[in-house]
């Protein structure tokens, strides 16, 4: 079943309105016909099964069946990703977006080598939101999250400081019991924030800025990735968190 988004605006008593490029997708790649079912989101928590009634050249025009359980994690979770090398971020986005993730930061740490500025940025941002809203409609979503734009290291810190945890995983943490205490003390409705260094990891430097105000954990015995990593925290915080 086919998952799309729309604002509360087109959602009324007769039904959901679906226009813009969607309507393409609908009429001339998937092709669908009238009676065919599907999943619509208002990005709000209103998630609903419908089904479509007409198709025209500028909108779609629903029916809903019934209002159906939304699928976003008890936790709102931001990824703060240190940009990779070449195109890890897309399958990075990708994967965090199917597991939970409601932000992904890009944060150029000093270990990065991919250096990103101005049109460059922009471009890349666009492309990354693009592969989110992909994502989202792929694994029924009942959000879009939110692609960020890139900052520092010190600007991603200071955003945590809004969040009610952040965890950094790191080779040199404690042990994986101390990893489950903490990630056992998580609350539903809380925020979460995730940092993952780049390919080089984070920098001494980087480590001291936050000792003590983020939770130094590991992932395990082996060392991961960094298109690993985030993956690994999310599904552990989706296993701890989800009934």
């Amino acid at each position: 079943m086919f998952q799309f988004f729309v604002s509360p605006g087109q959602i009324t008593p007769e039904g959901v309105v679906i226009t813009g490029s969607d309507v393409n997708h609908i009429k001339n790649a998937l092709r669908m016909k009238s009676g065919e079912q599907v999943r619509v989101s208002d990005q709000q928590g209103g998630n609903f099964l419908c089904e479509v009634a007409a198709i025209s050249q500028e909108q779609v025009a629903l029916k809903i069946i019934r209002p159906c359980a939304g699928t976003e994690l008890p936790v709102k979770a931001t990824l703060f990703q240190g940009l990779p090398k070449g195109d890890k971020m897309e399958m990075i986005i990708q994967k965090g977006v199917e597991l939970g993730a409601c932000e992904i930061v890009p944060v150029a740490m000093q270990n990065c080598i991919v250096k990103l500025d101005g049109k460059k940025a922009a471009a890349r941002q666009a492309r990354w939101q693009a592969i989110a809203e992909s994502a989202a409609k792929q694994s029924k979503r009942s959000l879009i999250p939110q692609v960020l734009p890139v900052r520092s290291f010190a600007e991603a810190v200071e955003y945590a400081k809004t969040l009610d945890l952040c965890l950094m995983p790191y080779e040199q943490a404690r042990g994986m019991a101390y990893t489950r205490e903490v990630f056992g003390k998580i609350e539903k409705g809380s925020s979460v924030g995730i940092f993952i260094g780049p390919e080089g990891g984070f920098s001494p430097k980087e480590i001291q800025a936050v000792e003590g105000r983020m939770e130094l954990v590991t992932l395990g015995n082996r060392i991961l990735r960094t298109e690993t990593a985030g993956v690994a925290a999310l599904a552990m915080l989706a296993y701890e968190m989800e009934a």
